[in-house]
C-alpha cells in the first residue's frame, strides 16, 4: 500500500503467492502472480511460481506457457526447463500428437526483458538455483551463448518452412556448437533426411536421445532413416521404443507395418 513502487509490490505479491503455493491455495497463488506481472512484465520467480500452482491445479496447457516464458526470460533456469520436460509428457498423455495445437499463445519475450532479469539472475539466484554456481562473468557468457543458440536454432525453424533445408543446417549447426539442445538436433535431423542424408540423420536422433532417452521425435526420425540405410532391425526397434510412450501414435504405426513388409 501506500508510495511502493511497481517493483517493490510485485515482488512482495510474488513473495505471498510462494507463501500460498507452499500452503496449497493454488488459486490464490495464480492471482498473486498475475498481479505481479501485471505490474513488471515477465519477472522469473511470479512466472515459475505461477507455473507450479498451474501444474498443480492441472491446467498443464497454462503451465506450459508459463516455463517456455520464463526459459525466454533465462534459459539457464533448470527448473522450468524440467517443467517444460513434465508438461510436455502430461499434453501428449491428454491431447495426443496434436497437443501444440491446442496451446494458448506463448508470448515473445522482448530482449529489453531479457536483459533486465540476466543480471539479477546471477547476483540472487532464484529458489530452484543454488547460489554460487558459477562465477557471475562466465553465467553472463554462458546465458549470452544460450541465447544466442535459441536464435540460431529460430532461424533455422524460419528456412525450414521456406523449404531452404541446407540453409537451415547451417543455422542448426552453429546453434549445436553454442548449445547442444536435444529439439535442434532433430530439427536437423528433419532436414538432412529431406536432404536425403540418412547416416547424418541417424547420428543426429543419436545425439538427441542421449540427451532425452524417449524422445519421439528422435526415435521417428532416426527409424526413418534407418529404414532408407536398409537397417529394418534397428529400424524396428526404435518404432517399438516410441510405441512405448505412445501407443496410438499412427505414422509410428504406419512406419512399423512398412517395415514388417520390407
Amino acid at each position: 500500500a501506500g508510495d511502493a513502487t511497481a517493483e517493490e509490490r510485485s515482488v512482495l505479491l510474488a513473495n505471498r503467492a510462494a507463501c500460498r503455493l507452499k500452503d496449497g491455495a493454488c488459486s490464490l497463488c495464480v492471482a498473486d502472480c498475475t498481479s505481479a506481472l501485471e505490474l513488471v512484465p515477465f519477472g522469473i520467480k511470479p512466472l515459475l511460481r505461477r507455473a507450479a500452482a498451474y501444474e498443480a491445479l492441472e491446467r498443464y496447457p497454462l503451465a506450459y506457457v508459463d516455463y517456455k516464458t520464463a526459459l525466454q526470460v533465462d534459459c539457464s533456469v533448470q527448473a522450468a526447463h524440467d517443467g517444460v520436460n513434465r508438461m510436455t509428457k502430461a499434453l501428449l498423455e491428454k491431447d495426443g500428437v496434436n497437443w501444440r495445437q491446442k496451446l494458448p499463445p506463448i508470448p515473445t519475450v522482448p530482449v529489453s526483458a531479457q536483459m533486465r532479469w540476466s543480471i539479477p539472475s546471477a547476483q540472487a539466484p532464484g529458489a530452484n538455483t543454488p547460489a554460487g554456481t558459477a562465477p557471475k562473468g562466465e553465467r553472463d557468457d554462458t546465458a549470452a551463448g544460450m541465447e544466442r543458440a535459441k536464435l540460431l536454432k529460430e532461424e533455422g525453424n524460419e528456412f525450414v518452412k521456406k523449404g531452404n533445408h541446407k540453409k537451415a543446417v547451417e543455422k542448426y549447426s552453429e546453434s549445436l556448437k553454442l548449445n547442444k539442445e536435444c529439439a535442434t538436433y532433430t530439427n536437423r535431423a528433419l532436414c538432412y533426411l529431406t536432404l536425403k542424408q540418412y547416416k547424418e540423420a541417424a547420428q543426429d536422433c543419436t545425439e538427441a536421445l542421449k540427451l532425452d532417452p524417449k524422445n519421439v521425435k528422435a526415435l521417428y526420425r532416426r527409424a526413418q532413416a534407418l529404414k532408407e540405410l536398409k537397417d529394418y532391425k534397428s529400424s524396428i526397434a526404435d518404432i517399438k521404443s516410441l510405441l512405448k510412450t505412445e501407443p496410438k501414435n499412427t505414422a509410428a504405426l504406419r512406419l512399423l507395418q512398412e517395415l514388417n513388409r520390407a
